[in-house]
């Protein structure tokens, strides 16, 4: 297509961007489909790796459920990027239009759920915090040795570092069936105690016997997320803008090189 300079940027901008988001993708749902098949080889490359952390990710619970996860990030990263590559590099309207559109649909539901979040604050805080406990009752178990799964990781760091217990406070593990199964006597998980490195509690007693000074059990993630968002909600807004004005980027580009070709092809007809 013989091409204005308007039409040339927006190619290759489209081109170059989904060309690297193409390869990025290809290489998560590459590492994703690797976990999955082959767990035994990458367990094995991690513990050739001496660091005590990296055993929690040793697990096969949470290598399967990363694996997973992998895939379907990659695998949408993959389509959109394949989508908006080819349809710049081959000049085609169909898979351009495809691409915008899904782009704006997703910025549109991003929008969507955004705005419903802070017209509905008491509702949004209720249901946030009745699937973050939906998680704890459904899922959490001791990070006992071949016990520990992806949604307990993720609880025990978010603790860890946040220096917290539970979604209001420890008694919601009491909820937690696996936990119960599992927790022998203990009354709160190790991630809820003051830790000298990560999971190592600096008082031994505490998961068993724990007090305002050994321990966070009072005190509630959701709270401490709540907190952790609004002193840096400068990084977390600017994060949603650019995040939010790449797609939009992406969408106007595309519908202007979709319009340039129909443009160019009705001046050859």
């Amino acid at each position: 297509m013989g091409c204005d300079c308007e039409s040339c940027i927006a190619k290759t901008l489209l081109s170059v961007f989904n060309f690297l988001f193409f390869v990025l993708g290809t290489i998560v749902l590459g590492v994703g489909v690797w976990l999955a098949t082959d767990k035994t080889s990458f367990i094995a490359l991690l513990k050739m790796v001496e660091n005590d952390q990296l055993e929690h990710f040793t697990q096969p619970a949470v290598i399967e459920q990363l694996a997973y996860l992998l895939i379907v990030i990659g695998s949408v990263m993959f389509f959109l990027s394949f989508l908006g590559y080819c349809g710049a590099i081959r000049e085609s309207q169909c898979l351009l239009t495809t691409y915008g559109l899904f782009l704006l649909v997703i910025l549109v539901a991003e929008v969507t759920a955004f705005g419903l979040a802070a017209a509905y604050k008491d509702r949004a805080r209720t249901e946030t915090k009745n699937y973050l406990q939906t998680t704890i009752s459904n899922y959490y178990t001791s990070n006992d040795r071949n016990q520990t799964d992806a949604v307990t990781l993720m609880w025990n760091y978010m603790m860890s570092e946040l220096h917290c217990c539970g979604v209001d406070d420890y008694r919601d593990f009491a909820r937690s069936e696996k936990w119960n199964e599992s927790k022998r006597d203990k009354i709160i998980p190790t991630a809820c105690c003051v830790q000298t490195s990560l999971f190592q509690p600096q008082d031994k007693n505490c998961p068993f016997s724990p007090t305002d000074s050994n321990s966070y059990f009072k005190k509630g993630c959701y709270n401490a997320l709540i907190d952790w968002i609004m002193y840096n909600r400068n990084l977390v807004i600017i994060v949603a803008i650019g995040v939010g004005l790449t797609q939009l980027l992406a969408i106007f580009l595309s519908f202007c090189l979709c319009k340039s070709i129909e443009k160019y092809r009705g001046m050859r007809l």
